[in-house]
């Protein structure tokens, strides 16, 4: 084997074993590349063993960096994160979650259909992970325990759903895959759409099944308010502003008005607008806002520019052609080998945060499952749907950290580890259903670039 080729895996690995270090994966990623730039350059000027890594080469990093500094598209990350934070702060979960869950009292497992339901417009609106999980599990959990709901529904009902915010658009996750992978984020966007609303109708399908089936494990309170004409209207108002926003952002990029970019614009003042007119807006609440926004962003960040560093130090080593040969020589065929490529992201899910997995593994894979003849925009739906489960599997599983750290007494791991077993299950069989049924990825995007172009379908 070339000695290019050994360091490449060298590299990789090294990135794994320091992953469980505790260093910021950030300042990991960025040392490394430093680290086997300086090996290569020493070993090809010195020696003269080739490894592809010279001086002129490292120069690259400066460049790429400067591209992502000025693409446009990465404005729309920041516009989000602000989004969703602000949306967060200005109590219309807590409204939200209060009026359905009056509609939903007389049924079996209705207050984990409600906070599921809830959860689907928070991750329309929101697409904060950890904001949608602490504030679902604050809200939702005190009630479904108070209802004699099984703690492990209870704590895997308010954790999978947290996470359908990664996956439903907008979703910081699919700008960065977009950016990536130099594809539109509006196709992305609406490629998402409907597998992630998908997701959530099986978490609605499966929760009235276990309840049925077993009645003591989610059972309906017994002062339900009885449903009225102005229960509905109350509901239909408490919904209405949400569903407004999502139409805003999605439906001005659905129809071509405006860009990704210019609708998170759109997204971030009307959310201002929204906290302002519940009066939950002051100057404290908009500096803690700004704050966190900035932080987030920084956060993200950071992992990009060390990313960017690392993948192209790994391939100036031959690290990309090594995986790419690797993957072409499996005696799979072509759909085995995307099977393949998806089983071991969601091996990795369990060690790797999905930002590293998004920045490192994505781009090496994808133009291999372009070479077989695969559609691009399905692959990386697909890819994001596999994503998901890393926020539910062990030992990093951050949706399990955030109900950990505000779960009621009385709730120990082991009721969330175990909670989250059927979701995880479940999001396995969406990932089967968007493997075997191409359309629900592709029809969105192509509707959307056929009223764009104002070609008629």
């Amino acid at each position: 084997m070339p000695f290019n080729e050994i360091l490449a895996i060298f590299m990789f690995l090294a990135f794994i074993g320091l992953i469980f270090s505790g260093y910021p994966i950030a300042w990991v990623l960025g040392g490394l590349a430093i680290l086997f730039s300086a090996v290569g350059i020493i070993t090809e000027t010195n020696f003269g063993v080739y490894t592809g890594i010279d001086w002129a080469y490292t120069s690259l990093a400066v460049d790429r960096t400067w591209d992502i500094m000025q693409n446009w598209v990465m404005v729309a990350l920041p516009m989000f994160v602000y989004m969703g934070l602000m949306l967060d702060r200005s109590g219309l979960a807590e409204e939200l979650l209060h009026n359905v869950a009056r509609l939903f009292g007389r049924v079996r497992g209705g207050m984990a259909v409600t906070i599921t339901l809830i959860g689907i417009l928070l991750a329309a609106s929101t697409g904060i992970i950890g904001a949608s999980v602490v504030l679902l599990a604050l809200l939702g959990m005190p009630v479904m325990l108070k209802q004699g709901y099984q703690k492990e529904l209870a704590c895997g009902t308010v954790c999978s759903v947290g996470t359908l915010g990664i996956l439903i658009p907008p979703s910081i996750m699919l700008v960065l895959m977009a950016d990536r992978l130099a594809i539109s984020v509006g196709d992305l966007f609406m490629g998402a759409l409907l597998p992630g609303v998908m997701l959530g109708v099986l978490y609605v399908v499966f929760i009235l099944g276990v309840a049925l089936v077993k009645p003591q494990v989610a059972p309906a309170p017994e002062d339900a308010e009885p449903i009225t004409l102005a229960l509905i209207g109350r509901v239909f108002l408490a919904v209405l502003l949400p569903v407004g926003l999502i139409l805003a952002v999605l439906g001005t990029i659905f129809f071509g008005v405006a860009t990704p970019t210019e609708a998170s614009g759109v997204g971030a003042f009307l959310a201002t607008v929204l906290a302002l007119a519940k009066r939950r807006l002051d100057r404290k609440v908009f500096r803690e806002v700004l704050r966190q926004t900035t932080k987030t962003t920084a956060f993200i960040f950071a992992i990009f520019l060390g990313a960017t560093a690392y993948s192209l130090v790994l391939r100036g080593l031959g690290g990309d052609a090594l995986i790419a040969d690797a993957l072409h020589s499996l005696p799979f065929g072509p759909t085995g080998t995307v099977i393949c490529i998806l089983a071991v992201t969601f091996l990795l899910g369990f060690f790797l945060d999905w930002v590293e997995i998004t920045l490192i593994v994505l781009p090496l894979v994808a133009p291999v499952v372009v070479s077989l003849g695969f559609d691009l925009v399905w692959f990386t739906v697909m890819f994001a749907v596999c994503l998901q489960t890393s926020f539910l599997t062990p030992p990093v599983g951050f949706a399990l950290f955030y109900m950990k750290g505000v779960a009621p007494a009385g709730i120990n791991v082991g009721h969330i580890y175990r909670g989250v077993i059927p979701f995880i299950i479940i999001q396995l069989i969406g990932l089967g259903v968007v493997f075997g049924w191409e359309e629900l990825v592709t029809t969105l995007p192509r509707i959307a670039n056929e009223i764009a172009s104002g070609v008629p379908r």
